[in-house]
């Protein structure tokens, strides 16, 4: 061996400056998977700030003949030389830059290489978390110097550093292995530790981190809640509110902390809508409600045809004119150009708008009538116009029976100033005898109705429409009691659907065909074809089904009857409804969301999603519901002669006896 070789071996475990262009890779290192570009971006970090901390060991490189060739292997820290290469790249240093290395030509190159990747224990994540905290709090670091400094995000460091402000009780949980590290940023979500220990005395076997969560935010109200849509988050923080946001999960815009301060600023954002309706368009009264007020018990005036002025037929005329020809033009067109897009918008709107004037209150319905401004489902403002009160309906003029006494008079006959006559020739008939008359006219009544079919359904569709168009006016024959079960206090934001909307429009269309007397109502449905007086029928009657099922009622015949019903009109749920996260996916359990997807779609789509969280496998299992057809069982049609408790995989409806009744977990 060489004496230069010898003196290199003698300098083993010395301290040495070599230019990083002199160091290489050695073929000894027992990491053999790549280090990822994170660890390289924050070695490099941590370099730039603090310099290299710990020495590289290395190994003269040398040629076939054992002599040095003035290169060396890095055994290690690789991770530090590949940093400062990318360092170099950026122009940060130069490529000769001298690196502080100590040679070691005693040891394996390859045993202390794995010795260093093995051999060691990284700091509990608790420690990592404080220690952030405290640069933050004693040295003044802010989140972005520090991520500069340790070659991480900002938003990665907040995480941290909000982790490092839980509770010590709780972190010291933590670190003793009784809480989960997901768990503990459900805790970071609050930042007071009082009310962080206070949700994990709550807890009970369930320390779901969705439960912990929803724990510290129950008093808070969801960004996405139709409120916070309304008022928005600029308006809310302009007036002192505060967002709680959590920074370990999609959150959708925070919680918002002051409820009180939210629901101010809602019913004064709708007491200026209400405000502005009444002076555009005169009601006498307009009252503003969060939610629709469905008891106001109040007789409802619709909005009646009317003709188009000259000028804005003719406006009418023409935007329909060109948005024909544009629609035509451009037919076979794969895109629309830009502006014709905006066009076509345009013209649409101008034709709904004057299309919109077609129908109008009477003037005497505005003056008399009010409107409620309610906050939607979506957060939108809703206005229902021409409501009643009692005190403004206009008296029903006096009308002569045919017992001869005026309704509503007294007792007494009219005198008609003959003194000579006897008296009692002009005394009303007696109620007694009123009774028994009408009584045997109530039987010939039956009797000939009995008789004729067509006649009957006269009389059964004016009795229903007596009572659903004129609310307190007693003016129908027959004893049918209608009972219209108010869907929306069971079913939140149904008015909102594409369903719920379609038949309030239908509901109007025939309201506003009423005459404005009930006492020809009569007259109108006799007068109506023979298909629109059934259609007016089917329209009373379909007010009045309730299939509407309540833990605290037992109706299995009402049940079975209600799905003969539905097989008889052919029930398609799909039209009206698909299992959203709203709807129905995020009010199940994790069980049910992956039976409608193994059912709807495969076994494999809901083994991909077992380990997702509630609200990441929700999501996605909307996403894969999508265009299935697949609906919970409660609301299938069943085929003739099948129960739907022959699909009970996707719900949880089992029925055991005719009177068993159960529902999906929320």
């Amino acid at each position: 061996m060489s004496a230069k070789n010898v003196e290199i071996i003698q300098q083993s475990g010395t301290e040495i400056f070599i230019p990083l262009n002199k160091l290489k890779k050695s073929p000894n290192n027992a990491r053999k998977t790549p280090h990822s570009e994170a660890s390289i971006e924050a070695y490099a970090a941590s370099i730039a700030a603090k310099g290299i901390l710990q020495n590289l060991v290395v190994e003269p490189e040398l040629d076939g003949d054992g002599a040095a060739t003035g290169f060396y292997f890095v055994t290690i820290g690789e991770g530090r030389r590949l940093a400062q290469l990318l360092r170099v790249k950026r122009k940060e240093i130069k490529k000769a830059e001298p690196i502080r290395c100590v040679i070691d030509t005693a040891n394996d190159a390859f045993e202390i290489s794995l010795d260093e990747n093995v051999t060691r224990e990284n700091m509990h994540p608790a420690d990592q978390f404080e220690a952030f905290k405290k640069l933050a709090e004693e040295r003044g670091f802010g989140a972005e110097e520090i991520a500069a400094r340790f070659g991480v995000t900002p938003h990665v460091v907040r995480q941290r550093l909000r982790l490092g402000a839980v509770s010590p009780k709780l972190m010291q949980i933590y670190r003793d292995g009784d809480l989960a590290l997901d768990q503990l940023m459900a805790f970071a979500i609050a930042e007071d530790h009082a009310r962080q220990e206070a949700a994990y005395e709550r807890l009970s076997y369930n320390r779901d981190a969705s439960t912990i969560r929803r724990l510290l935010t129950e008093t808070h109200v969801a960004a996405t809640d139709r409120r916070a849509v309304f008022v928005g988050a600029e308006a809310y923080t302009e007036v002192g509110g505060t967002i709680l946001r959590d920074l370990f999960t999609e959150d959708r815009g925070g919680y918002f902390e002051d409820v009180a301060l939210l629901d101010l600023l809602v019913m004064a954002k709708l007491g200026r809508e209400a405000t502005s309706l009444q002076e555009a368009e005169g009601w006498k009264w307009v009252q503003v409600h969060l939610d629709y007020p469905h008891s106001h018990g109040l007789r409802r005036a619709y909005p009646q045809p009317v003709d188009l002025s000259a000028e804005d037929q003719a406006a009418l005329d023409a935007a329909q004119a060109e948005f024909d020809s544009l629609t035509e033009q451009y037919e076979s067109a794969e895109e629309l150009p830009d502006e014709v897009d905006a066009r076509l918008g345009e013209l649409e709107t101008v034709i709904e708008r004057l299309e919109a004037k077609r129908q109008a209150y009477d003037a005497d319905d505005v003056a008399r009538c009010g409107a409620f401004v309610i906050l939607n489902h979506d957060g939108t403002v809703r206005v229902e116009r021409g409501f009643m009160r009692a005190e403004d309906e206009k008296p029903e003029p006096e009308t002569q029976d045919q017992s001869g006494e005026a309704e509503g008079g007294d007792a007494e006959g009219d005198n008609l100033g003959a003194e000579d006559e006897d008296a009692d020739d002009h005394k009303p008939l007696s109620d007694i005898l009123i009774r028994d008359l009408t009584a045997h006219r109530t039987l010939g009544l039956r009797l000939a109705l009995s008789e004729q079919p067509e006649v009957a359904i006269v009389a059964v569709t004016h009795a229903l429409a007596a009572q659903i168009f004129y609310r307190g006016a007693d003016a129908h024959v027959l004893d049918i009691r209608l009972v219209n079960t108010m869907l929306a206090s069971h079913a939140d934001g149904i008015d909102d659907t594409k369903a719920g909307k379609a038949w309030a429009d239908h509901h109007a269309r025939w309201a506003a065909q009423m005459p404005r007397d009930v006492t020809d109502l009569w007259s109108f449905v006799v007068e109506l074809d023979h298909d629109s007086r059934i259609a007016l029928f089917a329209h009373c009657v379909a007010l009045t089904v309730n299939a509407v099922r309540l833990p605290s009622e037992r109706r299995p015949r009402a049940v079975a009857t209600a799905n003969r019903l539905a097989e008889a009109v052919s029930l398609d749920m799909t039209a009206h409804w698909a299992p959203t996260v709203q709807a129905y996916l995020g009010r199940v359990t994790k069980t049910h969301i992956l039976a409608a997807v193994r059912e709807a779609v495969s076994n494999e789509a809901a083994d991909w999603m077992t380990d997702m969280k509630k609200q990441d496998m929700a999501e996605a299992a909307e996403q894969s519901l999508v265009g299935t057809g697949w609906l919970p069982v409660l609301m299938r049609t069943p085929r003739i002669g099948q129960e739907p408790a022959e699909h009970p995989q996707a719900d949880a409806v089992t029925e055991t006896n005719s009177d068993a009744y159960s529902v999906a977990a929320e």
